[in-house]
């Protein structure tokens, strides 16, 4: 028994319905044509046990080729009438004698392939007004198929621009240094994964793009190994992104344990949804317990970061950028910082502000009681070289009768 058909594939096949109906014939059929091979997708047949999905045959000797080349006439009501289609392997196997047939093209004039229809017995019947009604029903074809065609040439483009990179160890790891606001001292700093500028794509965009295609999770990974290559050449503690589904892979939880894990902090994004909470503490708990310490990332920039914030109870929260930006000037964003500043000293959690980038902002969250700072202001990110030395402590203990929450 065949695969069972897409929900598009359905479509197409009622479409070919409709065209042996109409011309009654015997089988209809979508094809692809890839320059070598004709692959009939979706067929529509009178005997499903001989024409069925997926048969294949060489595009030059097929009658949508000697067609297309204008060699063949799209309507041809009796092919041993015409002595170039006899000489076509189809007209001997399966004996192919009436035929019809519109090209599939796509809306920026791409050839996907052929809408066909063809009998077993000759069909003087057959005329131009067949071949319009094949041309309408090959449109709405192409309607159909488009956006898949367009879906694969996106994951194909991914796929063929992620391979070098994910085969020569995954993206370049720069290092941001994090002070301690009330100091100017750096206590740690965040690996940031750095993709080719070719690529004109934020990071998270290219890691949105891997897991699309089934290779995120790969990807994460090698940055992962990436980042913890510098905690052999840099002090205190390194930040490092992960998303909660990665997080749960038995792969990372092995990479982790390698790690001198109290000098790591590992960033859980406030966008990243958690499928389930209960498997992402539990995956957390050994880890904790090995002075792992957790981080909630972006928190302002959306709705999901106070649910993160309850369930996961991470050590430190990291007010996003879009809040610190500007906070000098603006007496709503400073009140909101004001806010997480008390709700997060409130829980026993470190507060962390993002994107800090003049002496102004930095003054401000300082007056605010925030604990630490990264941005431009403080260092862009870069090699470990450029880093400052972390004097000792070089790393912040976690904040004494830290308040657990209760999922819910």
């Amino acid at each position: 028994m065949g695969r069972e058909r897409s929900a598009a594939e359905q479509q197409i096949a009622e479409l070919l319905q409709t065209a042996r109906a109409s011309l009654r014939l015997s089988v209809a059929f979508l094809s692809r044509l890839d320059g070598t091979t004709q692959h009939l997708e979706v067929v529509e047949s009178s005997l499903p046990l001989i024409f069925r999905d997926g048969i294949t045959q060489k595009q030059e000797t097929s009658f949508c080729q000697a067609i297309l080349d204008g060699r063949l006439p799209a309507v041809i009501p009796d092919v041993k009438a015409n002595p170039l289609a006899m000489t076509l392997p189809t007209a001997r196997i399966p004996r192919i004698r009436s035929y019809v047939s519109a090209p599939v093209v796509l809306s920026d004039g791409t050839l996907y392939g052929t809408f066909c229809a063809f009998g077993f017995t000759s069909d003087k019947e057959l005329a131009e007004r067949d071949r319009a009604l094949m041309g309408v029903l090959a449109s709405a074809a192409s309607v159909i198929i488009e956006p898949e065609v367009r879906a694969q040439a996106r994951r194909t483009e991914i796929e063929d621009r992620l391979a070098p990179l994910l085969a020569d160890g995954g993206p370049v790891v720069a290092l941001q240094p994090i002070v301690d606001l009330a100091t100017g001292d750096r206590i740690g700093a965040e690996a940031l994964s750095r993709f080719p500028a070719e690529w004109d794509m934020a990071p998270d965009v290219v890691f949105e793009q891997a897991h699309s295609v089934g290779l995120g999770h790969r990807l994460e990974l090698l940055a992962l190994e990436r980042a913890a290559e510098h905690l052999d050449t840099v002090d205190g503690y390194i930040a490092m992104n992960v998303s909660p589904a990665t997080l749960l892979t038995p792969e990372c939880a092995a990479l982790l344990n390698r790690l001198p894990l109290p000098r790591v902090l590992l960033e859980l994004s406030e966008h990243d949804q958690v499928a389930d909470y209960a498997a992402l503490t539990t995956a957390l708990a050994p880890l904790r317990a090995e002075g792992l310490r957790l981080a909630i990332d972006d928190v302002g920039a959306g709705f999901s970061s106070l649910r993160h914030i309850v369930v996961t109870t991470p050590d430190v929260i990291k007010i996003d950028r879009s809040i610190v930006s500007g906070l000098d000037t603006d007496p709503v964003l400073s009140t909101l910082v004001h806010s997480l500043v008390e709700f997060g000293h409130g829980c026993r959690v470190q507060v962390v502000a993002e994107g800090v980038e003049t002496a102004e902002e930095a003054a401000v969250l300082r007056n605010l009681g925030v604990d630490y700072g990264q941005g431009w202001h403080y260092g862009r990110p870069g090699p470990p070289e450029a880093l400052a030395q972390v004097p000792s402590p070089a790393i912040p203990a976690p904040r004494e009768g830290r308040t657990a929450f209760a999922a819910g």
